[in-house]
C-alpha cells in the first residue's frame, strides 16, 4: 500500500504541474497580446502590481482592450497609473461603446486606439472618463448617427466645460480639468478637451497638428473623427467638418520634412512622434504623417472653388513701402494673417528679395468681399489694411508697406 500510495502522489503531482504548465499565462488575454504584456509588466517595476490588478479585476470582455493599453502605454504611465484609474477608464469606455450604435460598430483596431486611451499627448492623466461621459451623453443620446453626435459635441462643448483660448493659460499642454479649473487653455489643450469629449460618449478622435507652417509662422493643433473608416478634421471652435481657416496652410505641408509635416496623434506605438512643441525632447507620443490627406484636401477644394467661380485668386506682396517697385531688394517676407470679419480665412509669408519674381503668397477668397490683412510693421506695429476684392481681375495684388 505504502509504494501505491507513494505513486499516486507522485502522478497527482505531475499531474498537477501539467495543468499549471497549461494553464493560460495570462487568463482572458488574447495570446498576440501575450509578449508585450511581459516587456510592459517588467518595465513597471514597483508598479507592476497595480497594472496586474487592472488586468485581473475586470471581466473578460475588457480585457483586450486593457491589454492594448499596457502594452503600448509610455513609461511614465507604467511607473505611475493606478489599476482604479485604469479600471474606470476601461468601465466607461466600454459602457460607451454598450450605448451608442456608432461605438457598437467600431472594429477593436479603431475603438482601442481612438475611443480607449485615457490621454492624447503628453498632458497630466486626469481620471475625466466619468465626468465627461455624463456631462456630454444628454447631448448625443438621441443624435440620429455619428454625423449628428460629433455636431451636438461640437457645437455645445465650450458652454459645457467653460473653457476658451487665451494665452494667459498657464501652460500649452493642459489636461482637461487643469484647462477647466483656469476656463482657458492653448489651442492644444482645447484639442485635448475636445477629444476626450468626443471619446467620452465613443467618437473615435484624436490630435492633429504641426509644429510649424510651411512659412514658419508658428504651430497649431486641432482634431480629428473618424466617420465611415474616413477621417475628417474639425475644431473646438467648429466650422463644419473638414472646414477650417488653417487647410490653406495645412495644405501647403511638407511630408519629408517632420517640422512642416501634418500628424496625427496615436495610442498605438508607431515608431513616430508627435511634435511637441514645449518640448521637443519628449518623444514618447506615437504619431502617423497625414500631410498627403490634407493637401490632396486643399487641392481638390480650390479646384473646385476656382472652377465655379466662386473665388477670386489672390496674390499677396509686400514692399518696403508704396515708392518700391517689384525688383531689386524692394520685396519683403512678412507673415501676413487673412481675416474676414472676426474669422481667419487664411495667411501665410510673402516672398522676399531672393525669391522668384513671379513667387507670390497666394490665396483664394471669394468674390467682392471685404478682408482684413494683418502683420507687424517695421516699428513693431500691428498694421490692419481693409481690402474689398473686386470680380475682375482674378489675380488682384496688395501692397502694404512696412515702413512709413
Amino acid at each position: 500500500m505504502g509504494k501505491i500510495s507513494a505513486l499516486s502522489v507522485l502522478l497527482l503531482f505531475f499531474a498537477a504541474m501539467f495543468i499549471v504548465g497549461c494553464a493560460p499565462k495570462y487568463p482572458g488575454v488574447p495570446e498576440k497580446y501575450h509578449a508585450g504584456l511581459d516587456e510592459a509588466l517588467q518595465a513597471a517595476g514597483e508598479n507592476r502590481v497595480e497594472l496586474e490588478m487592472a488586468l485581473n479585476e475586470i471581466p473578460d470582455s475588457q480585457k483586450s482592450g486593457m491589454a492594448f493599453l499596457i502594452v503600448n502605454m509610455p513609461q511614465r504611465d507604467l511607473e505611475e497609473l493606478s489599476a482604479g484609474f485604469l479600471k474606470a477608464n476601461i468601465e466607461y469606455a466600454y459602457k460607451a461603446r454598450a450605448s451608442f450604435p456608432w461605438t457598437m460598430a467600431l472594429p477593436d483596431s479603431v475603438f482601442f486606439n481612438e475611443v480607449l486611451p485615457y490621454a492624447s499627448l503628453n498632458e497630466h492623466r486626469d481620471n475625466w472618463r466619468e465626468e465627461f461621459f455624463n456631462l456630454f451623453y444628454p447631448y448625443v443620446k438621441d443624435a440620429v448617427d455619428i454625423r449628428a453626435a460629433i455636431d451636438s459635441v461640437n457645437h455645445n462643448i465650450a458652454n459645457i466645460v467653460n473653457v476658451e483660448y487665451n494665452t494667459n493659460r498657464e501652460k500649452p499642454d493642459q489636461s482637461p480639468f487643469e484647462s477647466m479649473k483656469q476656463n482657458m487653455a492653448s489651442c492644444s489643450g482645447l484639442s485635448i478637451l475636445l477629444t476626450d469629449a468626443f471619446r467620452a460618449v465613443g467618437i473615435p478622435s484624436r490630435i492633429a497638428g504641426t509644429a510649424s507652417w510651411h512659412d514658419d509662422r508658428g504651430n497649431h493643433s486641432w482634431n480629428e473623427v473618424l466617420v465611415d473608416g474616413q477621417w475628417y478634421f474639425t475644431e473646438y471652435y467648429p466650422s463644419g467638418l473638414n472646414k477650417s481657416w488653417f487647410l490653406s496652410d495645412a495644405g501647403k505641408a511638407d511630408k519629408n520634412n517632420p517640422k512642416y509635416a501634418v500628424w496625427a496623434s496615436s495610442f498605438k506605438k508607431t515608431g513616430d512622434p508627435f511634435p511637441l512643441v514645449w518640448d521637443m525632447s519628449i518623444k514618447y507620443v506615437p504619431a502617423v504623417n497625414v500631410t498627403d490627406r490634407y493637401v490632396r484636401l486643399y487641392q481638390e477644394q480650390q479646384k473646385s472653388k476656382v472652377a465655379s467661380g466662386e473665388l477670386v485668386e489672390l496674390e499677396i506682396i509686400m514692399l518696403k513701402n508704396d515708392k518700391c517697385s517689384l525688383v531689386g531688394d524692394d520685396r519683403m517676407a512678412v507673415n501676413v494673417d487673412v481675416f474676414k470679419a472676426e474669422e481667419q480665412v487664411g495667411g501665410g509669408r510673402t516672398s522676399g528679395p531672393t525669391q522668384d519674381l513671379n513667387d507670390f503668397l497666394t490665396l483664394f477668397v471669394d468674390k467682392n468681399a471685404t478682408y482684413t490683412f494683418r502683420y507687424t510693421n517695421a516699428k513693431g506695429e500691428i498694421v490692419n489694411v481693409d481690402k474689398t476684392i473686386e470680380e475682375d481681375p482674378l489675380q488682384v495684388r496688395l501692397y502694404m508697406s512696412v515702413e512709413e
